[in-house]
């Protein structure tokens, strides 16, 4: 790659276009770059960067920070153009970045987006051929042809930072391999790394859950076993290697116990199920005795019950026979009181009737009374005429109503439609002037769009950076305590152990039994068993302390990766959110967030200005055609008003007429019909009273016949005589109950086996009861116990299944936390078989190093006058930190080699100059070989006596023989006499300009 030409308008601090012409200073192969401090020698090498990478060097490039000159006019572009030759083409690189400018109707500002071009000589043509405007497209093209070396790189290549190599050469390895592993992308391989830690971590998880999931079976089996099983669960914890075949183990010798309680079990159960069969069949027989003796004392007493109730049976019959009687007479009665109830209605219906009569008309005959209702109706039929003219003459007092309605509402549509026309023209401007602001608006939204999200994303990082910061203290707090904690339970299981084992003959002691033999030395006889003594400590003693031992380094491990989750955490959030404070980020976002919000919501109302501009003129057009509709509708409602006003006259005389006294034909027509109902009523009421009488004497005649003929002296004693169903049914019944307990008592009487168990003597159930119960509670006792043994039995071979299960289930999963776990400790540098401690990153950045090494060392041997070298150590450190990044410089006066940070200040100047072109070498072959023809160094050199300046402008002037210029910024004095080739920066209160000098001759 080589610089031809660069032009830079309203950049940084050029006011004006700058011109500079690289052909012109490469063809001395080094030139110096110098002038005031603040004058602008950095933002020319800035400028270079923009155009290739649309952004400046990473610490210039602060969020917020424009590029634009403060010393340009406000009608100037800030652009930056750049010829260069890249991959054998010729280029020529615009750019212009976001920057405000006057808006074009009004006050005020807007912004103008940014913007690029890319063109490509045409050698043939001898002209300039447009490529891409697309900042995408002009990135991805100048990306490739640089080999990919990203804009980091091409600062570290290109722009060599002399004082930060300064700082490489002092730094320790965790530092280096910071910038060693920006330069050469070593991220896969920190993601091999991560990844096999998580994998590894992952693999640990798995196989403490089958160990806790297979230690969670032996607690099953050792409650199943229960008092079965003398031998304590395996002393193993989650992880340990031997936990799986020391608790299958222990589960064979549980399932034996058990099989053979389960033997002895059944063995009882079958003697106790004999004996109580012999006792229910004997309590059965005794309760047999007992029901037929109380059953020949029942009957007794319900005999002597049933023969005092003799008198009351025979009154009961009695009774029941006249009230069978007495029903012949029943249909009689009813008729009589029907007619009598039917006489009775008739009589008040015609005496209210008769109250709504003239007085003249209270006591005539059903004829007369119906052949008045007969006038009435005549009269009724003549009003029809009349109601249909009073009908009428209501609606045309309803329709002038409506027309008078309609003209008012006519009038107030014009009286509106002229006031809105009045300040039709005035809203129809403020409308378009809207429009307008909402366009601006929308501009500055999509610029301001474009700085908001990284700012977002910064905050929300330094937000997380700023809380996760007291999440890392309280998790380290949280592991401490937790670590006190294991150590602590660890300690008081131990004890308890100790203590337990010391006092293990009187536990043992406690399980002996008379005539069995001792589980140790296997004699019968017990002599002298051991005694427990004071603070004796049991299995569940040790048991509890275990467990609580368990959970404490349980809950360690947990806070160990909780510490470990967070401590990652913090270190993701501070690499994206940087140094800056939370408040500072904060104010930036929220200034950005506010400026958009309020650019976007005018810009929203762009489609709603416009819809409100058509909708006016829309209802502009409505209202004069409603305000012309209006004043032809007012000319055709006065001719209508005048034809229903003569049709109304007329009406009114014609009803009248028909009226008479009433206030209308319907009032008038209702008296009628109220009239000649109330006859037709009266008439009616009248013949009814009639029939009733007639009908009332005829059931009379019937019921004294049929009183009679039953044998009653009276209708009256017939009717006392009647039960109800109810009472009959009642009396009925207890006629039929009295013969049925006559029937069973004769019938108990003949029974052949009550009388023989009333001759034997008093039964005694209880007794017998008593030894029956006996019986059955040791049958139940041994069947629970055999029920127990066998269900023990069971669960312990589920059990002891499910840990083999478990057990096979867990195999794979250990062998491959063992791969992944050597594999993990490998390239974390933390396995022993790892002798440098050093990461598979480190490893390769050592590699890369070695290069570096080499290369600078050419360089370094020729400015030391062959005295210094420089090696690449992968010597271990010591303590805790990495190795393989080790840096040593080697003393050929002295022949020993020593650390980097002992150089003196010139020395350190060289060798970082030395390292840099080294660097720039390697990093040039990394990135594909893009060949460099053009770089920038950046101070130091006044730390150099006169030789070795001019043995390092000599090593400098050497880059020629590689066709490269190399440009040298300094402030050096000495250096403006020994570089003949310059380029200075002039700069006073209207802005910095830019000077080619060649010795003391004025090239700009």
């Amino acid at each position: 790659m080589r610089l031809h030409r660069l032009a830079v308008t309203a950049f940084g601090p050029f006011a004006t276009t700058q011109e500079v012409d690289f052909d012109v200073l490469s063809t001395a192969g080094l030139f110096l770059l110098h002038g005031p401090t603040g004058a602008g020698k950095t933002s020319v090498l800035d400028a270079v960067c923009y155009a290739l990478y649309a952004a400046v060097p990473g610490a210039r490039q602060s969020p917020g920070a424009s590029l634009r000159s403060d010393h340009a006019p406000a009608g100037t572009h800030t652009e930056v153009r750049l010829e260069l030759t890249v991959g054998g083409r010729r280029l020529e690189i615009t750019r212009r970045p976001a920057q405000p400018r006057p808006k074009k109707n009004g006050k005020g500002y807007t912004t103008e987006r940014a913007q690029s071009l890319l063109r490509e000589y045409d050698a043939d043509g001898g002209a300039w051929r447009a490529l891409s405007k697309s900042h995408q497209e002009i990135g991805e093209e100048i990306h490739q042809l640089l080999g990919g070396m990203s804009r980091e790189q091409f600062c570290q290549v290109v722009l060599l930072p002399q004082g930060d190599f300064a700082r490489f050469l002092r730094a320790d390895a965790e530092a280096r391999g910071k910038l060693l592993g920006q330069l050469f992308d070593t991220r896969r391989f920190a993601a091999v790394e991560e990844r096999l830690a998580e994998l590894r971590r992952t693999a640990e998880r798995e196989v403490r859950a089958g160990d806790d999931r297979l230690l969670g079976i032996a607690q099953r089996i050792a409650q199943a076993a229960g008092a079965a099983s003398a031998a304590p669960l395996p002393d193993r914890q989650p992880g340990d290697p031997g936990l799986a075949p020391a608790v299958l183990e222990w589960a064979a010798l549980a399932r034996s116990a058990a099989h053979e309680h389960a033997d002895i079990a059944e063995s009882a159960l079958s003697a106790a199920e004999s004996r109580a069969a012999a006792a229910r069949i004997a309590l059965d027989a005794e309760r047999e005795l007992a029901r037929l003796q109380g059953r020949f004392a029942e009957t007794r007493l319900r005999a002597g019950a049933l023969e005092a109730r003799r008198p009351e049976h025979e009154r009961n019959r009695i009774r029941l026979e006249r009230a069978h009687q007495a029903e012949l007479v029943g249909p009689a009665l009813a008729l009589r009181d029907d007619a009598e109830r039917a006489q009775h209605d008739a009589s008040a219906a015609h005496g209210r009737a008769r109250d709504q009569l003239p007085p003249g008309l209270a006591d005539a005959g059903a004829d007369q009374l119906a052949a008045l209702e007969r006038s009435m109706r005549q009269e009724l039929g003549a009003l029809d005429a009349a109601r249909r003219a009073e009908r009428r003459s209501a609606e045309i007092t309803d329709e002038r109503a409506e027309l008078d309605r309609q003209a008012r509402a006519d009038e107030e549509i014009r009286q509106d439609a002229a006031g809105w026309l009045a300040g039709w023209e005035p809203a129809r401007r403020a409308l378009r002037d809207r429009i307008e602001e909402a366009q601006e608006a929308a501009t500055r939204a999509e610029h301001l769009a474009g700085q908001l999200d990284p700012a977002r994303h910064r905050l929300a990082a330094a937000r997380r950076r700023d809380a996760l910061e007291t999440a890392v203290a309280d998790a380290q707090h949280r592991l401490t305590a937790a670590q006190a904690g294991t150590l602590t339970t660890k300690a008081a299981w131990l004890d308890l152990r100790e203590r337990r084992l010391h006092g293990i003959a009187a536990e043992l002691a406690a399980r002996l039994a008379e005539g069995e033999p001792c589980a140790v030395c296997g004699s019968a006889d017990h002599p002298a068993p051991a005694r427990p003594t004071d603070g004796q400590v049991d299995q569940a003693a040790e048991d509890a302390a275990l467990a609580a031992y368990q959970r404490a380094e349980q809950a360690q491990g947990e806070c160990e990766r909780e510490h470990a989750a967070v401590r990652e955490e913090y270190a993701a959030a501070h690499a994206a959110a940087g140094t800056a404070p939370l408040a500072e980020l904060a104010s930036l976002t929220g200034r950005l967030e506010r400026e958009h919000a309020a650019a976007h919501g005018v810009a929203a109302g762009t489609h709603a200005a416009r819809e409100a501009l058509a909708h006016a003129e829309r209802e502009h057009e409505d209202r004069l055609a409603a305000q012309h509709d209006a004043e032809r509708r007012v000319v055709a409602r006065a001719s209508r008003r005048e034809a229903l006003e003569r049709e109304q006259e007329a009406l009114r005389a014609e009803l009248t007429r028909a009226r008479g006294d009433a206030d209308s034909v319907a009032e008038r027509a209702s008296q009628l019909e109220r009239r000649a109902r109330w006859l037709a009523e009266a008439a009616g009421t009248v013949r009814a009273v009639d029939a009733a009488a007639l009908r009332l004497k005829e059931a009379d005649d019937r019921l004294a016949d049929a009183a009679f003929r039953a044998g009653f002296d009276t209708p009256r004693a017939a009717a006392d005589a009647l039960l109800t169903d109810t009472a009959r049914r009642e009396l009925q019944h207890r006629l039929d109950d009295w013969g049925a307990e006559a029937a069973a008592i004769a019938d108990r009487h003949a029974e052949p086996e009550t009388k023989a168990a009333a001759e034997r003597p008093p039964a005694a159930p209880d007794a017998v009861r008593a030894a029956q119960e006996a019986a059955e509670r040791a049958l139940r006792d041994a069947s629970s116990v055999r029920a127990t043994a066998h269900d023990r039995r069971a669960e312990l071979g589920r059990l002891s299944r499910a840990a083999g299960e478990e057990v096979r289930r867990l195999g794979p999963v250990r062998e491959e936390y063992d791969r992944v776990a050597r594999l993990a400790g490998l390239t974390a540098g933390t396995s022993a078989d790892n002798e440098r401690r050093m990461r598979l990153e480190s490893y390769v950045l050592a590699a890369r190093l070695e290069q570096v090494a080499a290369a600078a060392t050419v360089r370094l041997q020729r400015m030391s006058s062959g005295r210094y070298a420089l090696v690449h150590s992968d010597a271990r450190a010591g303590g805790q930190r990495r190795s393989g990044l080790g840096l040593q410089v080697v003393d050929a006066w002295t022949g020993s080699a020593r650390d980097t940070a002992t150089l003196s200040g010139g020395e350190t100047f060289f060798a970082s100059l030395a390292l840099a072109l080294g660097l720039a070498d390697v990093v040039t072959d990394e990135a594909g070989g893009v060949r460099l023809d053009t770089l920038f160094i950046d101070e130091g050199f006044g730390s150099l006596d006169d030789q070795t300046l001019d043995e390092v402008l000599d090593v400098l002037d050497s880059l020629r023989e590689r066709d490269r210029s190399v440009g040298i910024v300094s402030h050096v004095a000495d250096l403006r006499r020994r570089i003949p080739v310059q380029l200075e920066i002039v700069k006073d209160r209207h802005g910095s300009a830019i000077r080619h000098r060649a010795g003391r001759t004025s090239a700009g």
